[in-house]
């Protein structure tokens, strides 16, 4: 049964200030000084149209056992993985696998007795794998056949079918590992409720040569009989300092890159093209994603700026979340503010004429700053897990002319039993987040008194205890 509900004018609540713990467009400092530009550059731009309905759009909250995880987020343990990660020598995907002293094959399966550790005390809540293929040469950076392994460890939520979020891991990138590790330890303890959907956190192999193990990984998921539903997936690659090469500090800041439009592999000519003609280029899933860890993860708890930036990756790099891009699944990479990159893929050395040292050393890392993206990869990924997960064939009637707007979509895939409420948010279509939102009740039909034709809007589920799921735009009912 269809349920609607049709919602008109209301006055909405005045938003005093901006909200806690997001950090204000600089625009709005430069519109105070007498060389302003016309308001139409400043940030009165995004403030039109004006919402008679709804209220304003503030962040979530942690609850008090998420609160909780993060306080346990500790440096010294990021530090002594990362330490133990640089023991081995070398992680390269080509070095030696049979040691237990040096290469690849010890780091993974120190990893994985890590993990092992973790799941021996959840009270079988996590279950770890090492899986794996025989990578064969590609006459480039596979000099000769490989085996490729990625260990899995799975932190398995209440829902059946399993609804997954996912995490992967000196800096670049036992910083990552370290913050899978840590979460693992953290988030799989007894005394903790288990999570709504399932998280994987994950280190894979290859990324250097070619993304052969997150490829693997992703694949392994998609080709699953039936489909793994893959609500999120982060990659953690380069985040453990937050000093750029000519000094500039930048502590609380970690940069979150999500993509704009999908790949035409995922999403089709026909669909683009409706996706286009809406200006929906910045509404993909991967976007929306970004924007809901803004929403959930920058506040006090973590202590962190969440600062998203709306492209695949940097120029000229790539990481672990395109494979599952690809495969037609959310992705978004963390990576830290600024880069020293002679501290990235260079060879230990000193400059003879400089003195300044070259290499990927632990002595660079910032493990406080470490372990605040750690906090914020855990508040995204509970966050995630505990909502209900994403409305499906979300529709908005465009078939007369009106100034108001109906919306229709259906459950999330597990079904409405964890769905609280639905609510409809909005921005206006300069604006880079959620601005305004409106709780609809548990319905799958309502109207609101706005026009589609001036904002962009999104449906999205909540929990019965308000944890809010990622929105999804709504595309033209055929």
């Amino acid at each position: 049964m269809k349920l609607q509900a049709i919602l008109f004018p209301q006055v909405a609540a005045a938003a005093a200030a901006p909200p806690l713990g997001i950090t204000p467009n600089p625009l709005t400092i430069l519109a105070n000084r007498e060389s302003e530009s016309p308001t139409i550059f400043t940030c009165a731009a995004v403030d039109w149209p004006p919402s008679p309905v709804g209220s304003p759009n503030i962040p979530q909250a942690p609850p008090p056992e998420l609160q909780s995880m993060l306080a346990q987020v500790d440096p010294a343990n990021i530090e002594a993985t990362i330490l133990k990660l640089v023991s081995f020598g070398t992680r390269h995907t080509l070095s030696i696998q049979n040691s237990t002293t040096r290469g690849i094959g010890a780091a993974r399966d120190w990893i994985a007795s890590e993990f092992r550790k973790y799941a021996d005390a959840s009270d079988g809540r996590l279950t770890v794998d090492v899986i794996g293929y025989e990578q064969p040469a590609d006459g480039n950076r596979i000099l000769f056949s490989v085996r490729i392994s990625d260990v899995v460890a799975t932190l398995h939520g209440t829902e059946s079918p399993e609804r997954f979020r996912m995490r992967r891991g000196a800096d670049d990138d036992a910083s990552g590992v370290a913050i899978s590790l840590e979460l693992a330890r953290i988030m799989s303890q007894p005394g903790y409720p288990r999570p709504r959907a399932s998280i994987a956190f994950v280190a894979v192999a290859g990324e250097e040569q070619g993304l052969f193990g997150a490829q693997f990984l992703a694949q392994t998921y998609a080709n699953a009989t039936p489909r793994a539903n893959v609500e999120g997936m982060f990659t953690n690659d380069i985040v453990g300092a937050s000093k750029a090469d000519d000094g500039t500090m930048d502590p609380y800041t970690i940069r979150l890159f999500g993509q704009g439009l999908p790949p035409l592999g995922v999403e089709d000519a026909v669909v683009r093209e409706h996706r286009l003609t809406i200006g929906g280029e910045s509404d993909t899933p991967a976007r929306n994603l970004a924007r809901l860890v803004k929403e959930v993860a920058e506040n006090g708890e973590t202590g962190m700026n969440v600062s998203v930036v709306y492209r695949l990756d940097r120029y000229l790099r790539g990481g672990d979340h395109r494979p599952f891009l690809e495969a037609g699944y959310p992705a978004a990479r963390f990576t830290e503010p600024h880069e020293d990159f002679a501290h990235q893929h260079q060879d230990v050395r000193v400059d003879a004429a400089t003195g300044k040292q070259y290499g990927d050393l632990a002595e660079f890392c910032d493990y406080k700053f470490i372990a605040r993206v750690g906090r914020v990869n855990g508040a995204a990924l509970y966050s995630l897990a505990q909502s209900p997960g994403t409305p499906r064939n979300v529709r908005v009637n465009a078939t007369a002319l009106s100034n108001d707007s109906t919306f229709y979509w259906e459950p999330p895939a597990g079904g409405e039993e964890a769905v609280g409420s639905y609510e409809v948010v909005w921005r206006a279509t300069p604006a880079p987040f959620w601005t305004h939102v409106m709780d609809v009740g548990l319905v799958n039909q309502v109207t609101v008194d706005l026009s589609k034709d001036n904002v962009i809007f999104g449906i999205r589920a909540k929990s019965p205890d308000g944890m809010r799921g990622v929105a999804v735009l709504p595309f033209p009912v055929a």
